[in-house]
């Protein structure tokens, strides 16, 4: 029986609260203007705190007919300020009630009613506002539709603390993007804030604060002028270093700190100077020892990661900061099973973000140990930095993902880490398994450290190759993401330099020449340079370069001819030349060029050319045809001889560049036998 009267009993009262709310919307529409102010007051009290109220009445109608009552003139100056007081309330609620709210186009009704003169009224509306605008599901860009509101908004900051405290707060949070930054600039915003972070309200300094976190952050233009503002006769990075010392709040010293950090970041501050040495960088160290918030740890890692990542001597000087590595490896321990937290919904809260501080500690560590190989080692030394790493790989989190795969690459240009923890952890097989089924900024990451593992001297080389690794770089050469073409045929260019024939005829297999000279007119010059790496070390050692030249060479010869044609870069037309020296050097290959008197008058040119480095290339050609062992040799030199190589030889071994005239003998002989050359890059950057 109880089970039959369950949903009657529901359904009743259900309807009693529905009827609840009913009747505070049909008093918004009563005739008297009294009854109607004495209704809004009333339902002002009844959503106090109730989140089911609030939804019942934005459900039943109620903020359209508010917003109706705040806009008309004829309504009192007191029931339009309690209009804005429930709107702020119902906007106080869930993300849907906001959508409604948003829906109904309240904003453009607050931004209206900021034209009124009456403080009390404007302070209400910009209460409201703020609510709206930092919320997540709010549109940004409804601040920006009208031109006038944001010089409007800059002229109220004067009116009261209140004032101040909410339009900086929407500044800080509705300035998304640099176009933003740029409106606020222009608008006055420097000017107009700065003088707010020396008020006697914590609440408005603390927002201007922000504001100028939001409004440096890679902005040149903002860090430039913001280094030589005064406030009250002081430069503002001596306010904001005020701002960091210990006797402060702990959001303020880490949003001061954030402040100096853009503002070093974009060049309007050194790296050495005092106030990031001494100050900042300290200062964040500081806010990544247990003791704090999770969220102060987080926020503290990943601005050091910031500040440091472009500057080798700031991680030196990181690193043996209050034992920064080691106290990273705490990131990872939190919460512990005897963890300090008593509070119960502190804990709740931590144990759902714990994934936010493993990957503030792998960006930190990627960031360390970016340059110094010394640092990469006390790193790795870590007490299970490398499985955790490995662990991070493969997390449900993607961020975590992606930042484990950031400190990896970070390692991975270390050759002694390659050599020994990589392997010893046999790290590639996670990496590969990342590859398979990753977002493309994963992709990037995860295929850059690839890069790295193909290395000759990287013992993860053969085991990744037996792994099938040639198709997968293959197919990332396809990709629309100009940086996953380049690292998918900079992985290949590594895997060719020095491979066997089976390696390189399985990579010509799998890439095919259709998409292999597709890649030689990419319109990105890094993917064009990494191809014709990729090209340079697939024409190394004579049976190779004869066996894919008697294939592909009419093709090959074909692209090189109209590189050397194009508009291209000094390096673009090196590298090809470079080609063409390996194709001279073959058995049979170099028939391909002796054959074609076009191509003979382009070295001939890039001999005479004025960059020492394209002279070089090309009379690496001529050397490996004319080398004097070889059969035929004598043949391919009265060639040369009619079409007046010898001149510019003999002009070669006057040049004032050593690499030049000591290839050539003083008849116009090569000096040095016949060779192949192949392109090795370092270690990818960080």
């Amino acid at each position: 029986m109880a089970c039959l009267l369950e949903a009657p009993l529901r359904i009743s009262v259900l309807s009693e609260v529905t009827a609840t709310s009913r009747h505070y919307v049909d008093r918004l529409f009563d005739p008297d203007p009294q009854k109607v102010l004495q209704g809004v007051i009333d339902m002002k009290n009844a959503v106090i705190g109730n989140n089911k109220q609030k939804a019942n009445l934005i459900v039943l109608g109620a903020v359209p007919r508010l917003l109706y009552l705040l806009q008309q003139s004829s309504s009192s100056l007191e029931l339009r300020r309690e209009c804005s007081v429930v709107l702020g309330s119902l906007a106080m609620g869930t993300e849907n009630n906001i959508k409604s709210l948003v829906d109904c186009h309240i904003i453009p009704a607050l931004l209206q009613g900021l034209l009124c003169p009456d403080l009390i009224f404007i302070e209400a509306c910009l209460r409201c506002l703020r609510t709206v605008f930092i919320s997540p599901v709010t549109p940004v860009q409804l601040l920006y539709t009208d031109p006038t509101v944001i010089p409007h908004l800059m002229s109220l900051l004067s009116r009261s603390q209140k004032t101040q405290e909410y339009i900086t707060q929407i500044f800080s949070h509705c300035c998304k993007t640099p176009e933003h930054q740029t409106v606020l600039f222009n608008h006055g915003a420097i000017q107009n804030i700065a003088p707010l972070l020396i008020s006697p309200v914590y609440k408005v300094r603390m927002q201007a604060l922000k504001c100028f976190s939001v409004l440096a952050y890679e902005n040149t233009q903002v860090s430039m002028t913001l280094v030589n503002v005064l406030v009250d006769g002081e430069l503002l990075s001596q306010v904001f270093v005020r701002m960091m010392q210990r006797d402060q709040p702990i959001e303020m010293q880490l949003t001061a700190a954030k402040c100096l950090t853009y503002m070093c970041r974009a060049g309007a501050i050194r790296t050495d100077d005092t106030c990031i040495v001494l100050k900042t960088l300290p200062c964040l160290v500081r806010m990544c020892s247990k003791e704090h918030l999770l969220e102060e740890r987080v926020e503290g890692a990943e601005t050091l990661a910031y500040l440091m990542e472009p500057d080798v001597e700031l991680q030196r000087i990181a690193s043996t900061t209050d034992h920064l590595v080691a106290m990273l490896a705490d990131y990872f321990k939190y919460p512990s099973s005897v963890s300090a937290i008593t509070d119960i919904k502190r804990l709740d809260h931590d144990l759902k973000h714990a994934h936010e501080l493993r990957q503030a500690a792998f960006k930190l560590y990627a960031s360390l140990g970016s340059n110094d190989e010394d640092i990469r080692k006390k790193i790795t030394e870590t007490e299970n930095m490398m499985d955790r790493i490995v662990s991070g790989l493969s997390e449900s989190s993607i961020k975590v993902r992606l930042a484990a795969v950031r400190c990896l690459h970070s390692l991975s240009r270390s050759v002694q880490q390659l050599r020994t923890s990589f392997h010893d952890h046999a790290v590639w097989k996670p990496l590969m398994k990342l590859l398979q089924n990753a977002p493309d900024e994963v992709l990037v990451m995860a295929s850059s450290t690839l890069c790295n593992l193909l290395l000759e001297f990287s013992p993860s080389k053969e085991p990744i190759l037996e792994s099938g690794v040639i198709e997968l770089l293959c197919s990332l050469t396809q990709s629309d993401s100009p940086a996953l073409r380049v690292n998918g045929i900079w992985a290949l260019m590594n895997m060719a330099f020095q491979a066997d024939q089976k390696v390189k005829g399985e990579i010509v297999r799998c890439l095919g020449t259709e998409q292999l000279f597709r890649l030689l007119s990419d319109p990105d010059t890094n993917v064009l340079m990494k191809t014709l790496g990729l090209l340079r070390n697939l024409l190394s050692t004579r049976p190779h370069i004869d066996q894919i030249m008697s294939s592909h060479g009419k093709q090959i010869m074909q692209a090189v001819t109209l590189i050397l044609e194009a508009e291209h870069s000094i390096e673009v037309k090196e590298q090809t030349l470079c080609i063409l020296a390996n194709i001279a050097d073959g058995n049979t290959a170099k028939e391909l060029i002796m054959t074609n008197d076009d191509m003979l008058q382009k070295i001939k040119y890039y001999m005479g050319h004025s960059n020492v480095k394209l002279q070089l290339a090309a009379t690496f050609c001529i050397s490996n045809l004319i080398w004097n062992e070889e059969d035929g040799s004598q043949e391919r030199q009265d060639k040369l001889r009619e079409m007046g190589f010898v001149d510019i030889l003999h002009k070669l071994t006057q040049a004032p560049d050593p690499n030049l005239s000591d290839r050539w003998g003083e008849d116009g002989d090569a000096a040095v036998p016949s060779m192949t050359t192949e392109e090795r890059d370092p270690l990818l950057p960080a």
